[in-house]
């Protein structure tokens, strides 16, 4: 598939087949998602209906098949770019610089051009046969009509020059025109062929999230086992570090589980036995053994990637306004270049004059600048989105900007930092919030838990350096307790205050609060007795506040999405601006969350960075993801943001939807000239006939054409950005 066209034929196919009940083409991927009643139909049918319409269909391969598969395309555009471009470059010297002997040159010219022609643009060729059989037209059928006009002229010129004087035609070549065509053109194909390559990365990276082997129990014996291979009941053993195969329930350990990929909770979950664990999940502290439950394509990892894979499905490719038209433009081109040619005929005019009068059309109407409109407009806006720190994927992405009226933000990692930190101190009375900050540093020291980690990143910051602690002992869940000095200290939660028989009357009212706001309360106790109360929470970024204000400035909805407890979640919104907010969201639930906005008439732009909001990513209408994201939450986007900055999401919509008028103005110029210039080509102005009407005009005024177009794409370049810093 080389446009929305084709993935739009092949859909049509496959929706006229009697027991398909939907089907969407991913172009990208290029991929197809059916719905079918597989009591009415075998998979082989649905690969028939494809092949019917001229192109393949295969079983969906493995990851690396497909990456072999996208890599080998590449090359061979890039080999054929190659060869077209320094066989132009030769055709531009000798046409206009070092012009060989006129006996020879158009010879010289004609081998040069013809491998440019066949080989390097066998492609167009072959697209516009596929577009031709199924009854339609595309970009494919506009190239091969302009270039094969200027080169058949040509052709005819150089093999024929005798029989053209007779028919009292000049003898003029254009192989210039249709190797510069078709090098141009296929620049743009060898660009999209990469793009398309990259979207297929985020199914390849999640199904490399899950291990390769497992270890199970079986026979009372220790076995290293294929992925494959582990079945429910199975007993799986967990070192600390690694990743989880599968999903299951603890029976035997306690540790410390990071699902922010899940849940987005940016706190590790404590895991003691009776407790649920998730497939691809990693173990952080202790080591455990669980009992598998879900396998296969059964497991949260496995869903996840097919909800990536449905969203990405479910969203038909965006049909660029160019290849919509030229269903249109093409016939007409060529009804007009056939009438202008009988025309003349009829009304007495020699042969030489018609010829010259049809090609003239069919130059004229060459789609270079047609071709051009897009991607010099997309290559000078995503240009200086990279210097902004902004990465726009596609030209679907900057239609999707330009009608984007909601914002939904991902909590952890997104709009917060996505580590916790301690924020408030709460010594009791009698006590200084230094010393609560030493003691409970001291007993952190040697401890592996984030809060531990955290709370020894606070003393650091404040140049508080802990001493040294003796006889540790970590409860999992709980806290951690040792001996700092001549004192017994213990750090943890109430429950561990409680075991310890510990009097927590001196705490203030203030920690109380604190756990109110959705923070994570520490309470530190000094020989039986608690002296304070640390509060940790995953604070907001700072700039949180400013972008969610510019968003609001430009009438955009904002709602906050997150797998988060509702308590954090409504703090976390009302520190940064938000007002609407969705916590506890499995990746599931956060995908339907955007697909509610979407059915309610909203045209949603989702903003995340971990592998659970690549789903939701995908089924928004914008996804973008933030620069420290995941890459599978940055390849399932459609913007990314390579700085750190939440400002440049106002300033990436910003940027698309001027990106987007370029493009738009461009088009317009385009057809505007086409409708314009064929008239005159034709020949309907008969009083200036002798001046604009020959093939050679009609490829400057072509040129000319391009070339304003490529000027009102550099516009592009004296884009402001928004005064936030």
């Amino acid at each position: 598939m080389h446009c929305a066209a084709c993935a739009a034929n092949i859909e049509r196919a496959l929706r006229r087949v009697e027991g398909v009940s939907d089907a969407g083409v991913n172009l990208a991927t290029e991929e197809a998602a059916v719905t079918f009643d597989d009591t009415r139909l075998i998979y082989q049918d649905i690969i028939a209906a494809v092949e019917s319409v001229g192109y393949g269909a295969a079983a969906p391969s493995a990851a690396d098949e497909q990456e072999a598969a996208g890599l080998r395309e590449v090359s061979d555009l890039h080999q054929r770019l190659i060869v077209a471009a320094s066989a132009t470059a030769l055709i531009l010297l000798i046409t206009h610089l070092f012009p060989f002997p006129r006996a020879v040159q158009p010879w010289v010219l004609l081998a040069l051009a013809t491998p440019v022609q066949f080989w390097a643009g066998a492609q167009f060729y072959r697209g516009t046969w596929i577009a031709g059989r199924s009854g339609f037209t595309d970009m494919n059928t506009l190239i091969v009509v302009g270039t094969s006009a200027a080169y058949g002229y040509s052709l005819a010129a150089t093999i024929a020059p005798e029989a053209l004087a007779r028919a009292g035609a000049e003898r003029h070549l254009y192989y210039d025109t249709a190797a510069m065509i078709m090098t141009l053109i296929l620049l743009g194909r060898t660009l999209e062929a990469r793009a398309k390559g990259r979207a297929s990365e985020a199914i390849r990276r999640l199904i490399g999230l899950q291990p390769k082997t497992a270890r199970v129990l079986r026979d009372a014996e220790e076995t290293e086992i294929q992925i494959e291979e582990v079945v429910v009941d199975d007993i799986v053993l967990v070192r600390p570090g690694e990743r989880l195969p599968v999903d299951g329930i603890v029976v035997e350990g306690r540790s410390a589980v990071d699902e922010s990929m899940v849940t987005g909770e940016s706190m590790p979950v404590d895991k003691a036995p009776d407790d649920a664990v998730i497939g691809g999940t990693i173990n952080q502290s202790g080591a455990f053994r669980f009992r598998a439950s879900r396998v296969g394509s059964d497991t949260v990892l496995a869903q996840i990637i097919r909800l990536v894979r449905e969203a990405q499905a479910s969203k038909a490719p965006i049909q660029r306004l160019a290849d919509r038209v030229a269903g249109i433009f093409v016939p007409a081109v060529i009804i007009i270049a056939a009438i202008t040619f009988f025309g003349w005929l009829v009304l007495g005019l020699n042969l030489a004059y018609a010829v010259v009068a049809g090609v003239s059309v069919l130059i004229i109407a060459c789609p270079c600048a047609l071709g051009l409109a897009t991607p010099t407009s997309l290559l000078v806006g995503t240009g200086k989105g990279a210097e902004l720190g902004i990465l726009i994927r596609s030209a679907e992405a900057l239609e999707a900007a330009g009608g984007v009226d909601t914002v939904a933000f991902d909590k952890t990692g997104t709009l917060t930092r996505g580590e916790p930190e301690v924020t408030d101190i709460a010594p009791a009375k009698g006590r200084t919030q230094e010393e609560v900050l030493l003691l409970a540093a001291s007993v952190e020291r040697e401890s592996e838990h984030p809060l531990g980690q955290a709370v020894l990143r606070a003393a650091q910051e404040r140049g508080i350096a802990p001493n040294e602690v003796e006889e540790f002992q970590a409860s999992p869940g709980l806290g951690v307790r040792g001996r700092v000095g001549n004192q017994q200290i213990a750090a943890g939660t109430p429950k561990l205050m409680q075991d310890l028989g510990v009097d927590t009357a001196p705490i203030p009212d203030r920690a109380a609060a604190l756990a109110a706001d959705g923070k994570t309360v520490i309470l530190v106790a000094a020989d039986g007795t608690a002296i304070g109360a640390l509060a940790l929470a995953d604070v907001p970024r700072p700039e949180a506040a400013d972008a969610i204000r510019l968003l609001t400035e430009m009438r955009l909805a904002v709602v906050m999405l997150t797998g988060d407890n509702a308590r954090t979640a409504h703090a976390v919104a009302q520190s940064v601006g938000i007002d609407q907010v969705r916590a506890e969201l499995l990746p599931d639930q956060k995908t339907d969350a955007v697909r509610d906005l979407q059915q309610a008439g909203r045209r949603v732009a989702m903003v995340g960075d971990g592998i659970n909001d690549a789903p939701a990513l995908a089924q928004a209408d914008l996804g973008i993801a933030i620069g420290r994201g995941t890459d599978i939450a940055v390849e399932a986007a459609d913007i990314a943001l390579v700085r750190d900055d939440l400002r440049l999401i106002p300033e990436a919509v910003r940027l698309s939807r001027a990106t987007r008028r370029n493009i738009k103005q461009n088009l317009f110029w385009a057809f505007f000239y086409n409708t314009v210039s064929i008239p005159i080509a034709a020949g309907l102005f008969y009083s200036i006939i002798h001046t604009l009407l020959h093939p050679a005009l009609a490829a400057a005024a072509m040129a000319f054409s391009s070339v304003s177009v490529i000027a009102n794409a550099l516009r592009l370049k004296s884009y402001r950005p928004l005064s936030a810093p």
